[in-house]
């Protein structure tokens, strides 16, 4: 988990913050091993000392996995954004095929809506909850109602027009 987390902060640097990253260490001791702890920068414990982009990178996810029901609560329903909420399962064949599709379709509106996935067989009671009977189901929610939802998979045309018609475009 740690090693996806810190992969996920590396890709989002951009070449300027890398280039700021080796001006920084540039004028820091030669020997990291000789420094204090307190003044060694650390990829994994935000400091004051990382750009910008990696302190709130995960404040701009657009698209997450749900860990537990206090998450489902604090992301998706009290969210200001518009969320799709993915209900899928490993198992299943058109969830593989539906989830990338759906990331497709999100990461072109750029920020105005984010995507939650849910995987049933771990939170069986947010699938109960919102009534999903079969998967994939994509419940389409706005200031913690639900507003729309589709069962089944779809094409990327019809996709892009249901996320259209959330973000109300």
């Amino acid at each position: 988990m740690a090693h996806r987390l810190l992969v996920r902060r590396l890709w989002r640097l951009s070449s300027k913050d890398i280039c700021c990253l080796q001006t920084c260490s540039a004028s820091a001791h030669f020997s990291a091993s000789l420094q204090p702890a307190s003044t060694r920068v650390s990829f994994l414990a935000p400091s004051r000392s990382l750009p910008r982009t990696l302190l709130h990178a995960s404040r701009r996810d657009i698209s997450f996995n749900v860990q537990d029901h206090e998450d489902f609560t604090e992301r998706v329903i009290n969210s200001d954004l518009p969320v799709l909420v993915d209900f899928h399962a490993q198992w299943c064949g058109p969830c593989k095929i539906l989830g990338p599709r759906l990331e497709k379709a999100i990461a072109k509106q750029k920020g105005r809506v984010a995507m939650a996935k849910v995987d049933i067989d771990d939170h069986t009671d947010l699938a109960i909850e919102y009534g999903v009977s079969a998967v994939p189901t994509v419940i389409a929610m706005r200031g913690g109602d639900v507003v729309d939802q589709f069962v089944g998979i779809k094409d990327d045309d019809q996709l892009d027009s249901f996320v259209s018609k959330i973000i109300g475009q």
